[in-house]
């Protein structure tokens, strides 16, 4: 009974872990050295128990827990995530393509400032190389001037000119070949008459009527090209110069050259055949389709009345004719003649 205290209800003594004085030795080296009311939890890793204990007057700031890895993409915040993203980097491009785009326009305004053509677009037709002492006289553009629904018509006009132009200059070549003198004088003279002329006076002002629904320019392409069609009929028949279809079958002779030669001739007067059927097409069908917008002559009248009052040089002209008038009645008055 010695070994139990006096108090029977008092918390018993024997075999208590807690008495051992290795345990209360250490006990009490702990609560020395560390208080609980100042130790934080959060603070930085590494930091020693003995430097918990600091004033309780520090502030300290939050927990801020920085993230190791992108949030997967089937989580809600990582798709959201991955749409932020991929928005910026779709902007990004899109302010690249502008910045390039941009460049470009300031580019092309310089070139514009540089050759001064705000308002006035280069000649591109006859397309010559810059190294040559001439320079083209004229813009075309069938796809830029020309409605769609003409551009067609337009084109056939074109490479009907081209068509004459190349059978023109095969029939030099037929005289070349036939040793005929005459041929070949006069298809020179032909080519370089008739070529440029041929696209003055008929492919331009048919150019001019399709791109501003011109009637006069209309009324001059009918005009002009209607001769053309009469020309290519009498090339086709044979007139000096060309070879036609008489020439041709003069040419056929027993030799097996003359037979070549007159191949060669009979071809070149299809050619002008063939010349002369697409003219007498192509005036049928645009006259066709100028008399299905309702022009007419008197519309053709009041825009060249227009154009030629309009003009520069009718204007100056006019002018100085009117300005030597009243000075002639001026000086009329001021020395009269007895």
């Amino acid at each position: 009974m010695s070994r139990f205290d006096e108090n029977p209800f008092g918390d018993p003594t024997i075999d208590n872990p807690f008495d051992d004085p290795s345990v209360q030795q250490v006990t009490q080296n702990t609560s020395a050295s560390l208080r609980i009311d100042d130790y934080n939890p959060f603070d930085k890793q590494g930091q020693n128990i003995s430097g918990v204990g600091q004033t309780a007057g520090q502030n300290v700031g939050p927990a801020v827990m920085q993230p190791t890895q992108e949030l997967p993409s089937y989580t809600k915040s990582g798709q959201n995530y991955m749409k932020t993203s991929l928005n910026t980097e779709e902007l990004q491009k899109r302010q690249e393509e502008l910045e390039r785009k941009e460049q470009e326009l300031a580019r092309r305004e310089e070139e514009m400032r540089q050759s001064q053509q705000y308002n006035v677009r280069r000649n591109n037709w006859p397309p010559l190389p810059e190294q040559c002492c001439f320079q083209p006289c004229f813009y075309q553009d069938i796809q830029v001037d020309i409605p769609l629904e003409f551009q067609k018509i337009v084109r056939q006009l074109y490479y009907l000119w081209l068509y004459h132009g190349i059978v023109m200059l095969l029939n030099v070549f037929g005289g070349i070949v036939l040793l005929d003198f005459q041929t070949i004088a006069l298809g020179t003279i032909y080519v370089i008459l008739f070529a440029p002329f041929s696209y003055l006076c008929w492919f331009r002002p048919a150019y001019k009527a399709f791109r501003s629904d011109s009637s006069f320019n209309f009324m001059v392409f009918f005009f002009i090209f209607f001769f053309q069609f009469i020309i290519s009929v009498f090339q086709a028949v044979g007139i000096p110069g060309t070879i036609g279809i008489i020439q041709a079958i003069k040419t056929f002779d027993s030799p097996f050259i003359q037979i070549l030669r007159g191949l060669l001739a009979l071809i070149i007067a299809a050619g002008f055949g063939t010349a002369a059927a697409a003219d007498l097409f192509l005036i049928t069908k645009i006259h066709r389709m100028y008399r299905s917008t309702g022009a007419s002559l008197a519309k053709a009248q009041e825009e060249f009345t227009s154009e030629f009052l309009r003009n520069q040089h009718v204007r100056g002209a006019a002018s100085n004719v009117a300005a030597a008038a009243v000075q002639s009645q001026f000086s009329q008055r001021t020395n009269p003649r007895y």
